[in-house]
């Protein structure tokens, strides 16, 4: 069985830092290749794997302001449609612009969808699923009612660079993008009320808000910002913390930092959206509450939960191990079905 990762080109394939969809692309290629399946990743010319790598762009944009992220995920989608007759299956991560082109793949199309950036796509998806495109959602709750779904498959993450620590330290952390979706201005509050002093890691994608509500409290004591971190960093900030705050604002369709808390054994609180009720079990591995004032308590309440339990449960839910698994037996069902 012959397969056609199309993955995405603003980030390496791994992500040097920021990037979770290279991140999931990068573990689903390297498992797939050790398991012997022929894989060939469409990436940025760049990316490290022990699949064969394609492509076109020879870095990525996201770290070259001269490369125009449009252009070259159009030549880098062409490249991949020219050579899709030599496989069984296209897998792509790639968002919508590939499914505008669903009439012209020459292999079967299998497309996770990593969220929706807007309503307004959908009917790429709609136009594509007409032409047989099939669709893995990345949790139930990200699941549009009218797309043609074959499978639910959570993002698995490599359990072995994300250890279990049981005598962490005295902060909490926020991990994700500086974005209002993500709730940083929530998690300083909430830092703030618990007593505790938060580290914030994450790039910023939106520089005002950076401004207003989260610079100015950076005081180098109560509140720290790391910027954008590294793998190895990750696993040290995140299994250093009492706790992952994740006081999103938005429907977010999975949360990687939350399962790579998990795997650290530090529990999580978060508001109940998007994807946060599967990923999150109350009690457990971490608590799901509505307000600024409930999380600030529930701090001590996650701080006395079992950390190896914590583990126990992400590695079980969570891993690439199992992830590559579903992956392969849905494109053996897939192939065997066309």
């Amino acid at each position: 069985m012959r397969i056609a990762l199309l993955g995405p080109i603003t980030w390496r394939t791994p992500p040097r830092a920021y990037g979770p969809w290279e991140q999931v692309v990068s573990l689903l290629a390297d498992g797939l290749a050790a398991r012997g399946v022929d894989v060939t990743l469409f990436a940025t010319l760049d990316s490290v794997t022990p699949a064969t790598v394609d492509g076109v762009c020879p870095r990525p944009y996201g770290e070259d302001p001269s490369l125009d992220g449009r252009v070259w995920e159009a030549l880098h989608i062409g490249h991949c449609l020219a050579r899709s007759g030599e496989f069984d299956l296209v897998h792509n991560h790639l968002d919508w612009l590939p499914l505008a082109m669903a009439k012209l793949w020459r292999a079967p199309l299998l497309t996770t969808v990593h969220g929706f950036s807007s309503p307004a796509i959908l009917p790429a998806y709609r136009a594509a699923a007409a032409a047989g495109a099939r669709f893995v959602s990345i949790s139930n709750a990200d699941r549009a009612e009218d797309l043609p779904y074959v499978a639910t498959i959570y993002h698995g993450i490599d359990v072995s660079q994300f250890p279990l620590q049981t005598h962490p330290g005295e902060h909490l952390v926020a991990f994700g993008r500086i974005h209002p979706d993500k709730g940083t201005a929530d998690a300083i509050e909430i830092a703030r009320r618990a007593g505790r002093p938060l580290i914030i890691c994450g790039p910023v994608h939106d520089e005002a808000y950076y401004a207003e509500r989260v610079a100015p409290h950076i005081d180098g004591e109560q509140v720290r910002y790391l910027g954008n971190v590294g793998p190895q960093q990750r696993a040290e900030v995140l299994g250093g913390a009492v706790a992952l705050l994740h006081p999103i604002g938005f429907a977010e369709p999975f949360g990687l930092s939350v399962v790579e808390a998990m795997m650290c054994g530090t529990p999580v609180v978060a508001y109940p959206k998007g994807a946060m009720p599967e990923l999150i079990e109350p009690g457990r591995t971490g608590l799901l509450v509505d307000t600024v004032e409930a999380a600030a308590d529930a701090v001590a309440d996650v701080a006395r939960l079992d950390r190896s339990q914590v583990r126990d449960i992400a590695e079980s839910r969570f891993s690439a191990t199992r992830m590559v698994d579903e992956y392969l037996h849905l494109y053996e069902k897939i192939v065997a079905d066309t």
